[in-house]
């Protein structure tokens, strides 16, 4: 499977909720939707664990990609990723990259690379 990048710089190809989608696993939706609840402090359900990556356009989505601003900005802006934005690296994107540093670093990566 080819890496997919969604809009904050997170690889969606790696996402368990992703992986489990795409294979159908039940089983590994299972898995997830128990550790996320405890992880997040939240109730997840198996039928919450449903997602084809944050880029779909009528694909299903993970509940907080739904909602996600980073994911709105983006595709009102018509950008591949928060990476060609003028506005890099913006109050929202950088609350949740504090969360998520390996997004950060693939940002990076794509910023360097299209210098």
């Amino acid at each position: 499977m080819d890496r997919m990048i969604a809009y904050c710089g997170l690889n969606c190809s790696e996402c368990p909720t992703f992986l489990a989608t795409q294979a159908d696993d039940d089983q590994m939706r299972e898995k997830v939707a128990a550790q996320w609840s405890k992880q997040f402090r939240m109730q997840l359900s198996v039928q919450d664990i449903n997602c084809d990556g944050c880029k779909t356009e009528k694909g299903r989505l993970f509940g907080h990609c739904k909602t996600c601003q980073i994911r709105a900005c983006c595709a009102e802006r018509e950008l591949e990723t928060c990476a060609e934005c003028r506005d890099y690296a913006c109050d929202t994107l950088n609350a949740f990259l504090t969360f998520a540093p390996q997004a950060r670093a693939s940002l990076e990566k794509i910023r360097a690379e299209k210098i």
